[in-house]
């Protein structure tokens, strides 16, 4: 059986591909699920005290599983990544270390590497990708766009739609004040309606009662 390791180390920013042909060093990884932590020992003496975990968890930004979470003899390839590092260095692996080629491109993170505050412009520390030179032309270097920046345009918008906000708080409580006028008026003028009706109705029932009276005499 041919299988390959696929097994990355993040500290150094390395990676190789080991091939195991032998049954026995395969068996250990047989019926384990995505996250789990096993250690490999049994792949040879340079591995000892390593260990290792398959990374393909839900949330992180790795390769997704192709045929479900469990391992077995059908697979090919299976991507490991180094947690606990061993007593021996393994070659190409943990004795090498690898250099970002891209360094990070948000402002908050640019201040955390470096240690920044606040005030200090961010635009002055982009880590900047150099570019090889053409021939009779001077060297220049790439830098990326920096993102979530907080710039002097964008506080201008910041202020403007608060100042929006508050015009539409504003408006909606003149508008409801004015609503509250005029309903008040329109009861007020409903009441005095009512009762100018009852008044005439009373006063048009008194007239009527006294001529019935006049003429029973």
């Amino acid at each position: 059986v041919l299988f390959q390791l696929n097994i990355a180390f993040p500290s150094n920013g390395t990676q190789k591909c080991i091939e195991v042909d032998e049954e026995l060093k395969l068996r250990p990884f047989y019926d384990k699920r995505m996250s789990h932590e096993l250690p490999v020992d049994f792949l040879g003496d340079e591995w000892k005290g390593s260990s290792c975990y398959r990374p393909r968890r839900k949330g992180e930004r790795r390769r997704k599983s192709v045929r479900g979470c469990i391992v077995d003899s059908n697979l090919s390839v299976l991507n490991l990544v180094v947690v606990r590092k061993g007593e021996n260095d393994i070659p190409g692996l943990t004795d090498v270390s690898i250099p970002r080629r891209l360094g990070p491109k948000r402002a908050s993170k640019i201040r955390k590497l470096f240690n920044l505050s606040k005030k200090d412009n961010v635009c002055q520390f982009v880590v900047r990708k150099p570019v090889p030179a053409k021939e009779g032309k001077k060297e220049r270097s790439k830098a990326p766009k920096i993102q979530r920046l907080t710039t002097p345009l964008r506080l201008q918008r910041r202020r403007r739609r608060h100042a929006l906000k508050r015009q539409r708080i504003e408006t909606r409580r003149k508008t409801q004040e004015e609503y509250a006028k005029l309903l008040a008026q329109r009861r007020k003028q409903a009441r005095d309606e009512r009762a100018e009706r009852k008044r005439s109705r009373s006063h048009s029932l008194r007239e009527s009662k006294g001529q019935t009276d006049k003429s029973a005499s």
